[in-house]
């Protein structure tokens, strides 16, 4: 069971200043649906794919077992949300996470979980 005060006291000084840092309705929707994506094991797998280099499609849908269609679909979803962006070489298209920030998120959600 998780731990509740005994006795409702609100501390109205924290409450204030806490209310005053909270970022915006809008703001905080957009984080929602970033970690939205990440909640995934499929997403995270191939994120995990893409933490050292750059993959195409067809590499992506090797590494994790799925359909090249199956694949768009989650790269859809993760491009919408700003977790990663693509190039095209030719007939290929090659993904890689959209900049360092999504990196450090998952490399520190990681040693997180391994500690």
């Amino acid at each position: 069971m998780t731990e509740i005060c005994k006795v409702y006291e609100e501390h109205l000084d924290k409450i204030l200043e806490a209310k005053k840092k909270l970022p915006e309705e809008e703001l905080l929707l957009d984080v929602a649906d970033f970690f939205d994506a990440l909640g995934n094991p499929t997403r995270l797998k191939i994120l995990f794919a893409l933490l050292e280099e750059e993959l195409c499609t067809c590499d992506l849908s090797n590494i994790t077992g799925l359909s090249v269609s199956a694949i768009s679909h989650q790269l859809r979803i993760l491009k919408d949300r700003k977790i990663v962006a693509y190039r095209k070489d030719g007939k290929n298209v090659f993904y890689r996470l959209d900049d360092e920030h999504v990196k450090e998120i998952l490399n520190v959600a990681l040693k997180h979980m391994e500690e």
